[in-house]
């Protein structure tokens, strides 16, 4: 069984997390600039099995597509064109990037680690992926 990664694609960065081999745990994995983001793909693809790549859906509250909804539908082609044998999968991503920032000042991040950017990414793709998680339980 292969892993399951998230994508929190973004103009400038991309937050990825994955799950162990299992599908038990859900962890951040990287911050990747995006316009390199499929070369660390397809470098990361062929160190580790991965099965189904779950990316966010970006939503407005009325349900409507956002403007970066934009950006991510043809990236999520391109995603598919390159890796026909995976699953692509989409999860609602609103609030995710609020929810990263809460679970920093939870678990106690000075307000200096709160500025990384790339760290609020990564949790906002482990809270994806732990959302897609708990749905397919």
């Amino acid at each position: 069984m292969g892993r399951i990664m998230a994508i929190d694609y973004g103009v400038k960065r991309t937050g990825l997390a994955v799950t162990d081999p299992m599908r038990i745990i859900a962890t951040a994995l990287a911050t990747v600039d995006t316009p390199t983001l499929f070369d660390y793909l397809k470098d990361y693809c062929t160190r580790e099995e991965v099965d189904v790549f779950v990316v966010g859906d970006a939503r407005r509250m009325d349900n409507t597509p956002s403007e970066s909804m934009m950006l991510i539908e043809p990236f999520v082609a391109e995603l598919r064109k390159r890796y026909p044998d995976k699953e692509v999968a989409r999860v609602d991503e609103r609030f995710t990037s609020k929810m990263a920032f809460q679970t920093m000042i939870d678990s106690g991040m000075r307000k200096k680690q709160r500025r990384d950017k790339g760290m609020v990414d990564r949790i906002a793709a482990t809270i994806m992926l732990q959302s897609y998680m708990n749905t397919r339980k």
